[in-house]
This record gives C-alpha cells, structure tokens and sequence, in this order.
C-alpha cells in the first residue's frame, strides 16, 4: 500500500497562510479580491466587515459614567479601578457616592464622632479603629487639669432621682387592648378554617 506524500503548500502573499500549492492561483484571486488584513490586529476579515470589526473590536471607546475615551482593552479597569464617578462607598458610614467627592465626604464623616461604651468619651470616628486598639476603659482626666486625680476636689454627688413610675392605668389599657386584639385575631382565624374546610 502506497503512502500519500505530504502535499506541498505555498505562502499566499496576501494572508501569509500556507496554501496546497495546486490551488495557489485560485486562492490568491479570491483571497485578494475578498479579504483584507486588519492593520490593527493583522487578521483576515472580509473587506465588506473591515470597517465593523475595527468599530467592534478596535475603536476607542466611551466610558459610560465620565465619558472619557479609551482603547476598548482596558474599558473595565478603568471603570472598576480609575474613573472619577464610579460609584464607592465611604468607610465610615458606607454611603455610596463617585469616587471624584470620596475624600471631601470622608474628611467630614471622619470628624464625627461616637460614644466609647468602655471609656465613655467621644472618640472620631477616623480615630475609632486606633481607640478600640488601644482603650483600657479608663477614661482619661478632663483637658486643662493639671493636678493629679488625689489633689482634685471631688465633685459634688448628683441627687439620685427615681425613674418615673410607668402609670398603672396605662399599663391596665396595654394589657386589655391586647386581650381584645387576642379575642378578635382568634375569632377571625376559626372563621377562616371553618370556610375552608366547608368547601
């Protein structure tokens, strides 16, 4: 049995692929009159679609947020990591806004304040992760005193005020309104089983 030799090719001078040498002539017609190489990637598109793969694949693009144009490559990045109005949230109360006003709104949010529960002093919330590191729930002596704590006069005693009493007629009133609401949520719902194991 006879082995089929390989078939010698040629390289068409218009796409650079190699061609069985028999059909060189008729692929070097066709391929001439009907493709073109794209002079940005350098692929063989059909003449009539240059124009549409270069708008599709090549063309600078827009970007849809801050309208700033650019290679289609790095569109995403730019919308995930650069563009000025992407939209992020602020660190300390995680309201969401565009990148461009980030650092006015964090240098304002930063300065508020919220109440240590251990301390008790009002710390901001930029220094709010640095305190919890470092509170002892002690809370330091006031600013502007420079005598020790022993050498302070003590402070008067606040007169103890009991919490006022929760009226008893109030709380009669809560507890008949729930009583009635009880009767009523029960009497409607043995209704309702009632017509649906009647049909």
């Amino acid at each position: 049995m006879a082995t089929v030799s390989e078939e010698t090719t040629t390289i068409c001078t218009h796409c650079d692929r190699p061609i069985p040498s028999g059909n060189i002539d008729l692929h070097t017609v066709h391929c001439g009159r009907n493709l073109e190489k794209c002079k940005v990637c350098g692929d063989m598109v059909p003449k009539k679609h240059a124009e549409e793969h270069y708008f599709n694949t090549h063309a600078p693009v827009a970007c849809s947020l801050c309208s700033e144009t650019m290679d289609r490559e790095i569109l995403d990045v730019h919308k995930g990591e650069d563009c000025p109005q992407r939209i992020v949230t602020c660190e300390y109360c995680e309201f969401p806004l565009p990148a461009i006003d980030l650092s006015e709104h964090q240098d304002i949010c930063g300065n508020r304040t919220e109440h240590c529960y251990r301390c008790a002093r009002y710390i901001r919330l930029r220094d709010r992760y640095v305190h919890e590191t470092t509170c002892n729930g002690v809370s330091e002596a006031p600013l502007g005193t420079s005598r020790p704590a022993a050498e302070r006069e003590p402070r008067p005693r606040r007169r103890d005020t009991p919490a006022p009493a929760f009226p008893k007629r109030h709380l009669l009133i809560t507890i008949a309104i729930t009583g009635i609401a009880f009767i009523l949520g029960s009497f409607f719902y043995q209704k309702k089983s009632e017509n649906s194991t009647g049909h």
